[in-house]
């Protein structure tokens, strides 16, 4: 009887389930949105209980549309929105507020403070991260000091706070396991990533007990079986990984110095760096990528905030177009943008500026300036963001880049894959996985029940090389440059 692999990849935008066979070959696929919160600006948020249930549907459904047995399924990986935080009754399971997302600025004037009381440096060298409100740890202090609930649970000792893989595993297992994996710690900022443990010295600081966080374990291996009441049988629970992390494992980035870009909601770039922790000399977070047993592996990451989100922006609040092939035929129908440029700083900018502050800013517009123009602009600074980590990624190793690999619904843009590889001057290997995320958490998955994964390259991979000139290419992105000195510090 065949045996599959199930990958649980809870989004910012949506919730998916990904079967896959045990050459991880796919087979399957369910996916539900999940609905956007704002309830003021700069706030985003989700519902808990809807961010389970969408889960928990497309698990079902992607069982239903592979036409298997449930006890086909070898072992489940699970990877998840980062950052994001879920807060809940230990008694009944019931979350007391809605889950704060990555993309929330509503801690964002609490972390300027907080940089200048425990010191920029000091917090990236036990955490590899800046200090902004995208992290974990500002937004459980918001909820601790803002949500009645919270502080009654607490005196109870009866709160639970975690990122959605915790959420996700708490309800799978009926509250038997209360657990994160290493990756998804290393991104709250209280989790000191040279040590391995919760930080005392930064719990202390922002006020939070060590008791309502959840046990940090491997992201490959087994850590528990979901509950007979979920599924009708036990399945065995062996990867978990934060998105991004499971995306550069899902590439087979298992060499230092390979890297990856996904472009997801937002954009992220990760490059291996081996076994041991470094610090960027250039604004770059330094993140773990994976843990298994004695073998620990880093990462250094630059990470843009708005990538597939400002397309969507395009597409739902302007109404420029259709679909994302509409899109793409649009970009690709003008020359140029001629002279136009989108900085989608929604909700600040990330890597390497890091500027809660910065807004988006649209320039350059003219009398001839159509949809088209600001759809190609907008593609266009998605390559741009990736050119600005990939310098910044250069001058931290002192390699220049000889290739990346990207994943992630935009990626699959012709005109992205080809602008990215003009700007960056490099191939782009496209990955031949639609959905790279869960197949990373699958292939930890099946190392977690004890296969052996080898480390060549999947075949099939299709790449892009430059054809514009270089000598374009630095006119067009020093203007890049310039555009984003304008949305800078604007809130």
């Amino acid at each position: 009887m065949s045996k599959f692999f199930l990958a649980l990849d809870q989004g910012t935008t949506s919730s998916r389930a990904i079967l896959y066979d045990q050459s991880f070959n796919f087979i399957a696929k369910a996916q539900l949105d999940i609905t956007q919160y704002y309830p003021q600006e700069g706030w985003v948020e989700h519902n808990p209980a809807e961010i389970w249930e969408t889960q928990l549907s497309c698990c079902t459904l992607v069982i239903q549309k592979a036409n298997i047995k449930v006890d086909q399924i070898s072992a489940m990986g699970i990877t998840n929105q980062r950052e994001t935080i879920v807060a809940w009754n230990k008694a009944d399971g019931c979350p007391i507020y809605n889950a704060i997302v990555w993309q929330d600025r509503r801690t964002a004037s609490d972390c300027m403070q907080d940089a200048e009381l425990i010191g920029l440096e000091n917090n990236r060298w036990k955490t590899g991260l800046n200090l902004d409100a995208y992290f974990s740890a500002p937004k459980i202090r918001w909820i601790l000091e803002n949500v009645a609930q919270a502080k009654e649970l607490l005196s109870d000792n009866s709160l639970c706070i975690g990122t959605v893989d915790s959420w996700l595993i708490w309800n799978l297992t009926k509250g038997k396991l209360f657990i994160t994996d290493i990756t998804n710690a290393s991104r709250t900022n209280i989790f000191n990533i040279q040590t391995l443990t919760w930080d005392h010295d930064l719990l202390d600081y922002y006020k939070i007990p060590c008791s309502i966080l959840p046990e940090v374990v491997d992201s490959i291996g087994f850590v528990g079986n979901t509950s007979i009441d979920v599924f009708g049988i036990a399945i065995p629970i062996a990867g978990i990984a934060g998105d991004q992390q499971a995306a550069l494992f899902g590439h087979r980035c298992f060499k230092k110095g390979m890297m990856k870009n996904t472009f997801g909601t937002g954009c992220f770039l990760l490059q291996h760096i081996g076994n041991e922790f470094k610090l960027s000399e250039n604004k770059l977070l330094t993140t773990i990528a994976w843990k298994r047993g004695e073998e620990l592996a880093y990462a250094l990451e630059g990470s843009v905030f708005n990538a597939g989100s400002a397309l969507k922006w395009l597409k739902e609040n302007l109404q420029l177009f259709a679909d994302y092939a509409e899109a793409d035929e649009l970009a690709a129908s003008v020359s140029s943008t001629d002279n136009v440029y989108l900085v989608p700083a929604f909700t600040g900018l990330g890597a390497p500026y890091w500027d809660m502050h910065a807004r988006g800013a649209l320039l350059g517009l003219n009398r001839n300036t159509n949809r088209a123009h600001i759809i190609r602009a907008t593609f266009e600074s998605l390559a741009f963001q990736c050119r600005d980590i990939v310098e910044t990624l250069a001058r931290d190793s002192g390699v220049p880049i000889q290739s990346l690999q990207i994943d992630g619904g935009v990626s699959k843009s012709p005109f992205l894959q080809q602008f990215l590889a003009d700007v960056l001057q490099t191939k782009i290997l496209v990955s031949p996985s639609k959905e790279c995320t869960a197949l990373g958490v699958a292939m930890m998955a099946a190392e977690g029940i004890g296969m052996n994964l080898d480390d060549e390259e999947r075949r099939g991979t299709q790449f892009k090389i430059p054809i514009m000139p270089a000598q374009q290419v630095e006119i067009i992105y020093s203007k890049w440059k310039k555009a984003v000195e304008r949305s800078k510090g604007w809130a």
